[in-house]
């Protein structure tokens, strides 16, 4: 034992040093096996560099000879385009990084300072799950990390990275924060393919057990990144966005740009086709109606009948939802139901505004929508935007019908203010399916003459009753607008609506349909 002084910061950095490698050369060969990147080499791709500073790194289980420093997880906080964010990263060279007691110590520990402080957390995941040897220990820290995420949900911003294969625990406590990113080479399921077949009999494989691209497909993963830096940067992204915590505002990048008519509005004025069942990209409008043309993506590799994502009107954030015309005629069904709900929901909790661009038929009719719970799925998405007291602007581009005119943004169910271009078509039904119901006898009796008349009373309604006028003559459309005034129409909106208050129910909570 040393007495001296140089000898005692000698013994520190010696613990320090094998704390950066706490399984040593077996560490470094497992890496360089596997082709990735250090715990602590993934917290410096995400932070801003030379920001991090670690917490526990001399923490590990006493008593225990085969105990290692860190227990397989390095946390700490650092700082993401200068904004504290707190962060821990799973150690897969010490035990797996599976979780045991000292392990669950530490996430608990940087959760409940971000919690203290107000800021982000990032977890990046990387984690077998459960530690068998801890045995209930392992069980009860899961249970306490799962307690710690419910007070900072809808308070600090929570985003979970997944990488390598993520079992149990590590996959039930990233589903329960705000987004999930996942690298395609990443697996997540509760249970592996080989305890499946053991416990049911079931021979799944593991690509379609738990691959990226198939929890994507099941609503698990909001983002599937093609490596690691791309998922940290989509971090980093998302996080620009975002409120450092519920209590404030998000950041205000270049605010006052092309405050006047530019050619790229004017263009909008000739965008859309004259043929009602024409498609064209949704992205080419929303190119166009926001800041510096810029457009963040959220889910945009599922349920591409619905667009989500981030943008800025006058340098704040928007949350945009946005029917494709591209898929689905823009039709709405339960996996975009399900999609637009989450985001409507994160927006909201963070007081982001919401922007609601809409062209779409109505809900997708057919009997698999109906067993997979359409009437559920999209009375959630018509429950968030209603609960949601943020500002809220529709503008209605081309078709709204049916149940999709009220459930993207209508005025009844609580937006705050909506426009619609001259080339939309607002009614409970499409002229094709309107007339076949209201003309049928018409038409029948109309012998050889039948297809004439059919079209006659299809250019009748179109004329007379699926125009934004009627919709406007009652008030349920503020404005109809030159299609070029769109983005200095949005700005002035918001602008207006900065100030927005809601009464509160005093109730406990509401009771979405789940």
């Amino acid at each position: 034992m040393t007495t001296t002084t140089a000898g005692k910061l000698a013994e520190l950095r010696k613990n320090l040093a094998i704390a950066k490698e706490p399984a040593g050369e077996a560490a470094l060969a497992k890496r360089a096996a596997k082709g990735i990147p250090s715990a602590r080499q993934r917290i410096d791709m995400l932070l801003d560099p030379g920001s991090f500073v670690e917490i526990g790194a001399l923490m590990k289980t006493p008593g225990r000879d085969d105990a290692l420093y860190g227990d397989g997880v390095v946390v700490g906080h650092g700082t993401v385009e200068g904004r504290p964010v707190a962060v821990f990263s799973h150690d897969q060279t010490v035990f797996g990084g599976s979780v045991g007691e000292m392990f669950g110590r530490k996430v608990a520990a940087i959760l409940d300072f971000a919690l203290k402080i107000g800021c982000p957390v990032v977890g990046i995941n990387d984690s077998g799950g459960a530690r068998v040897q801890d045995a209930v220990t392992s069980l009860a820290w899961y249970a306490e990390l799962g307690k710690r995420h419910e007070p900072l949900s809808g308070l600090c911003p929570q985003v979970s990275i997944i990488l390598g294969k993520c079992a149990g625990g590590a996959v039930y406590a990233p589903i329960n924060t705000d987004v999930v990113i996942a690298t395609e080479e990443a697996y997540m399921f509760v249970t592996g393919p080989d305890v499946i077949k053991s416990v049911t009999g079931e021979d799944v494989s593991l690509e379609e057990l738990g691959s990226a691209r198939k929890q994507a497909e099941y609503g698990n993963v909001h983002h599937v990144a093609p490596d690691e830096k791309a998922a940290f940067e989509w971090a980093r992204k998302y996080l620009s966005y975002m409120p450092s915590n519920a209590q404030e505002k998000p950041p205000i990048v270049n605010p006052g740009l092309e405050p006047e008519i530019t050619q790229d509005d004017l263009e909008l004025d000739t965008f859309m086709p004259d043929a009602d069942n024409s498609g064209y990209d949704m992205h080419d409008i929303l190119l166009k109606i926001f800041d510096d043309g810029d457009f963040f993506e959220i889910r945009s590799q599922v349920a591409p009948n619905i667009i989500t994502g981030f943008a800025r009107v006058d340098g704040r954030p928007v949350g945009v939802v946005a029917n494709q015309p591209l898929y689905l005629s823009g039709a709405l069904d339960a996996a975009s139901s399900d999609k637009a709900a989450h985001f409507v929901r994160v927006c909201d909790a963070y007081d982001i505004p919401l922007v609601f661009v809409v062209d779409t038929p109505g809900f997708l009719p057919g009997v698999e929508q109906e067993k997979i719970g359409v009437i559920k799925r999209g009375g959630r998405f018509l429950f968030s935007f209603v609960e949601a007291s943020v500002p809220k602007v529709t503008v209605v581009v081309r078709k709204s019908y049916g149940g999709g005119y009220a459930v993207m943004g209508s005025k009844q169910l609580g937006a705050d203010v909506n426009f619609a271009w001259p080339t939309a078509r607002i009614a409970v039904m499409g002229a094709e399916s309107a007339v076949a119901v209201i003309g049928r006898r018409q038409i029948e009796a109309a012998g050889d003459n039948a297809p004439a008349v059919r079209q006659q009373l299809i250019n009748f309604y179109n004329e007379h009753i699926a125009t934004p006028y009627i919709a406007a003559e009652r008030g349920y459309i503020d404005a109809v607008i030159e299609p070029h005034t769109t983005r200095l129409e949005i700005r002035k909106a918001l602008t207006l609506l900065r100030d927005k208050t809601v009464f509160k129910n005093p109730r406990k909570h509401h009771l979405l349909p789940l």
